[in-house]
């Protein structure tokens, strides 16, 4: 349940959701210490250590000549409270029969967001009040846009929820009913991640190339009515589309108009990187290292660094300016080793991972932008994930 909560409290705010993480470190802490003879021996925590470490060691290394040091070591210190929760994680969902509940419970809670938002869509009031005039803001309020990353993101629950209670009717409803919310909440990001989650879907359900084609192409055209509707519907959305097109253009301004100024922080990200290839600036640094590196006439440069570019806006650019080539070779080595771990695994453990596996996959996916995954907010909501790939990957049902 305390996993459950983590997800619950998302929407009110980072402070409610690290709160029940912290009960979970300290359940993670008991666990521990109470079956401390046998976590060598259990593959699942053996799997949590080794991705924390490659995630964890580049931030550590990265902060002893940071240009934030304070911040660098802090960030570090906090990112320890991982390792303990994911480990509570493994041995509370070691139990293989109540996967099903929970990719069930997850689906539940999300549905009810999605309701929420379909309704703040329609009505302009939802849970959280009235919806940011731009976008659709939902449960998460109108002062914390984060509605359609996450929606995006953890989207492969709503649907596998879907497909295994109502079969592939439900699957489809189920897609229609996310999609259009994920649309009104305008982050291009969460269009592009959701769409690689139906494709996989897709790939799952249909068996063949052949097949998928024909299904993909149903699933354009069946999408293609919402899109139309929200178009002619919606102003915000269709400013949304026509900022998109603009690059289509092909000049430097239209560019970097389309992608709300990333093409002013990705070089700086880069430049980053060349004077610091070895470790980057520091975790967490990049909207203080900021200013020193950005280009002639480049706004974000004369911001506040709250009120800047706080980060870089894609995973491999964060990893390379915070955490330099070290960073880099070890994010790689952690998705080696999770894919093996994979590619191990027998056909039940990858069903019950499959979402958890999916999500993480579209939320990592390097031909995208990106929130940051060293920051509290998308650095939880990656690590929940985590942890419940781990825990799916090593459940037993003799536990």
């Amino acid at each position: 349940m305390l996993l459950i909560a983590i997800l619950v409290l998302l929407p009110p705010g980072i402070g409610y959701a690290n709160a029940a993480l912290g009960l979970c470190v300290i359940a993670g802490v008991v666990l521990g210490w109470r079956e401390r003879g046998g976590l060598r021996r259990d593959t699942g925590v053996r799997l949590i250590v080794e991705l924390f470490l490659c995630y964890w060691l580049p931030a550590l290394i990265s902060a002893f000549d940071s240009i934030a040091p304070g911040k660098s070591w802090s960030t570090v210190g906090g990112l320890l409270r991982f390792l303990p929760f994911a480990i509570f994680a493994c041995l509370g969902l070691r139990d293989a029969r109540l996967w099903p509940r929970i990719t069930l419970a997850i689906g539940a809670i999300l549905a009810l967001w999605l309701c929420d938002a379909w309704v703040q869509a329609f009505s302009g009031y939802g849970i959280a009040g009235a919806s940011d005039k731009d976008r659709l803001s939902g449960i998460f309020g109108a002062k914390n846009l984060k509605l359609g990353p996450t929606l995006a993101v953890l989207s492969p629950f709503v649907l596998a929820a879907a497909r295994e209670r109502f079969g592939r009717a439900g699957l489809v409803v189920a897609f229609v009913f996310a999609l259009v919310p994920i649309l009104l909440a305008g982050e291009r990001a969460g269009w592009l991640m959701y769409a690689l989650v139906v494709l996989a879907f897709l790939w799952r359900e249909a068996g063949s190339p052949l097949r998928f084609a024909g299904w993909s192409a149903s699933a354009a055209v069946l999408a293609a009515v919402p899109v139309l509707v929200a178009l002619h519907a919606s102003p915000a959305f269709d400013a949304r589309v026509e900022r998109s097109l603009r690059a289509l253009q092909g000049t430097g301004a239209s560019i970097d108009y389309a992608s709300s100024g990333r093409t002013r922080i990705w070089p700086t990200a880069w430049r980053m990187f060349e004077a610091h290839p070895i470790n980057g600036v520091g975790v967490h640094a990049f909207r203080y290292a900021y200013a020193r590196y950005a280009g002639a006439g480049d706004s974000f440069a004369n911001a506040d660094p709250d009120e800047g570019a706080l980060h870089a806006h894609q995973i491999v650019l964060e990893i390379l300016s915070e955490t330099g080539v070290i960073g880099l070779a070890l994010w790689i080595f952690g998705f080696v080793i999770a894919w093996r771990t994979w590619w191990r695994a027998d056909a039940a453990a990858r069903a019950r991972a499959f979402a958890p596996a999916l999500a993480l996959a579209v939320m990592t996916f390097p031909l995208d932008t990106h929130l940051e995954f060293y920051a509290a907010w998308w650095g939880l909501v990656f690590w929940w994930l985590l942890a419940l790939y781990c825990a799916a990957l090593s459940a037993d049902r003799n536990a």
